[in-house]
C-alpha cells in the first residue's frame, strides 16, 4: 500500500487582508527577512502571480524569480507586492 500526500498549502484559511496581515507578520517574526519573502511567494500564488504581478507593475516572471528560494528581491519589489496583496509596512 503506498502513502499517498499533498503537499502542505501554508496559506489555507488566509482570507481576508487582516488573515494577510497576521500571516505576514508571523512568517516575519519567526525568520525575519527571508521568512517575509517566502511569505510574499505563497501568498502569490495563494492569490495568482498574473495578478499580483499586474497589481504590483512587475512581469509574472520576474516576481516568480523573485519570491523563489534563493531569490532576492529588493526593497521596492517586496513593497510593491506588500501593496498588490492590500498591506502596506509601518514603522512602530
Amino acid at each position: 500500500m503506498t502513502l499517498e500526500t499533498k503537499p502542505l498549502d501554508f496559506t489555507a484559511g488566509v482570507e481576508t487582508v487582516d488573515d494577510i496581515k497576521l500571516y505576514l507578520s508571523i512568517f516575519f517574526e519567526e525568520d525575519g527577512a527571508e521568512g517575509l519573502i517566502s511569505a510574499l511567494g505563497h501568498l502569490s500564488r495563494m492569490k495568482g502571480m498574473s495578478e499580483i504581478a499586474r497589481s504590483a507593475g512587475i512581469s509574472r516572471q520576474n516576481l516568480y524569480r523573485t519570491l523563489t528560494d534563493g531569490g532576492n528581491p529588493n526593497f521596492a519589489t517586496v513593497n510593491k507586492v506588500v501593496e498588490a496583496l492590500g498591506c502596506k509596512f509601518v514603522i512602530a
